[in-house]
């Protein structure tokens, strides 16, 4: 009889995500909500972006070399011989993804929670709109659970937009039918229902989160620290509406 290798104490999870200089969100949110949460993390870094003040704050984009990224979650893996789940979050070329898609192949990390960075501001659309696909095509089938927002959660749908939780729960359907096992779509406050509300589908059981919205804008970083926590949470062995319950609590608290 073998025995099963005894996970790292704290677990050790690995943020794949662009770096967004203010702090707010990206791998400085992932490491901020792992720490907060008791997991270890590392990270490899996609992308660094810089949000211009003088220019509506669209983002600066600036994409890191493949072989860097490549380098990056190689060294993570090999330090980190037990990665217990990995989140990714900004990748945003195409040659990202494929690299992206290269490492989940080879390392076969067990836990895999994909945060859609689809269409960001100031990017050009056409560029943009065939990055999403790749997404859609290489990564999503991979991961173990995807929390897309409302626009991410339409684009991956394939509707043109979402105006109400019937809406949502269909679009979350929608997502898991492309190979996403657990689907965690996010409206936050923007349906009005007076709610943070979130719909979670597992193929399975369908249910809509909510907690008490904090405000009626969408908060920078909410997202990522949403996933992040989702992520950290899966790699101490809860199982994904666990997570996605604990995490709208984390990021709740957070804004509050």
């Amino acid at each position: 009889m073998t025995s099963t290798p005894e996970r790292p104490v704290p677990p050790v999870v690995l943020a794949i995500a662009g770096s967004e200089a203010s702090g707010g969100a990206g791998a400085q949110t992932d490491l901020k909500t792992f720490h907060q949460l008791g997991v270890f993390g590392c990270t490899a870094l996609t992308c660094i972006v810089s949000m211009d003040p003088k220019a509506g704050f669209d983002h600066r984009f600036v994409p890191v070399d493949p072989e860097v990224i490549h380098d990056q979650i190689e060294a993570c893996a090999g330090v980190h011989t037990a990665i217990a789940a990995v989140k990714i979050g900004m990748l945003g070329t195409a040659p990202t993804i494929d690299v992206v898609e290269a490492a989940l192949e080879e390392y076969r990390f067990p836990t895999v929670v994909l945060d859609p960075v689809l269409i960001c501001k100031g990017q050009e659309f056409a560029s943009a709109r065939a990055v999403d696909d790749a997404l859609r095509s290489k990564i999503l089938p991979r991961a173990t659970m995807v929390t897309p927002n409302l626009f991410e959660s339409a684009t991956l749908a394939g509707v043109e937009e979402i105006t109400s939780v019937e809406a949502l729960k269909d679009a979350a359907k929608r997502i898991h039918d492309q190979g996403a096992p657990n689907v965690l779509a996010k409206a936050g406050p923007s349906l009005g229902t007076g709610t943070a509300l979130d719909v979670f589908y597992d193929g399975r059981t369908l249910e809509v989160l909510e907690v008490p919205a904090v405000g009626t804008e969408r908060v920078h970083g909410a997202g990522c620290t949403l996933a992040a926590a989702v992520t950290a949470e899966l790699a101490k062995g809860a199982t994904p509406l666990e997570a996605a319950v604990t995490a709208k609590n984390v990021v709740a608290a957070s804004i509050g």
